[in-house]
């Protein structure tokens, strides 16, 4: 198996929660990309946006993964991390892209904290653009696109990751 995954996805999508889980499930690391920008920046995410706007944590999202040197590791990327080309590439290189895909409408029940999450987006873009926008760029950086929409067993997607690995 790759010795690194990436997850890729919408805010609400499970990165995250996935994340840790599958870093357990096969005996790897686990990276929060939105973790080591807040640890290196010393503020949220959130705060960030309030005070640079979105432009600037995308800059600061993109220096961040390009420095990220991945081993054994499951990575939770920001929703974001798809705008920049040259940070995706890089990531691409050191392991599996897996997009973690749900539907609009699920993403709406998920995001409860709109306001404080820090979702990078232009002022006046709604979580419904933000989704179409980014949808596309998923799909383009993914190696392996897993429907999220229903819960799914770790093991399941871990088995899913090893035999698309193995072929």
């Amino acid at each position: 198996m790759n010795k690194n995954i990436i997850l890729i996805g919408m805010p609400g999508s499970g990165k995250s929660t996935i994340g840790v889980q599958l870093a357990k499930e096969l005996g790897l690391n686990f990276v929060d990309s939105d973790l080591v920008i807040q640890s290196h920046q010393g503020s949220t995410l959130q705060t960030i946006l309030d005070s640079e706007g979105y432009q600037a944590l995308r800059s600061i999202e993109e220096q961040e993964l390009l420095a990220l040197t991945l081993d054994n590791d499951v990575l939770a990327t920001g929703g974001s991390a798809v705008y920049s080309d040259k940070a995706m590439k890089h990531l691409k290189q050191q392991g599996m892209i897996v997009y973690l895909d749900v539907d609009f409408e699920e993403i709406k029940k998920r995001i409860t904290n709109e306001g404080s999450r820090g979702i990078a987006r232009p002022p006046g873009h709604s979580i419904e653009d933000v989704y179409n926008e980014r949808k596309t760029l998923y799909e383009r950086y993914a190696d392996i696109t897993i429907s999220n929409n229903h819960p799914i067993p770790i093991g399941e997607i871990a088995a899913k990751l090893q035999t698309e690995d193995n072929a």
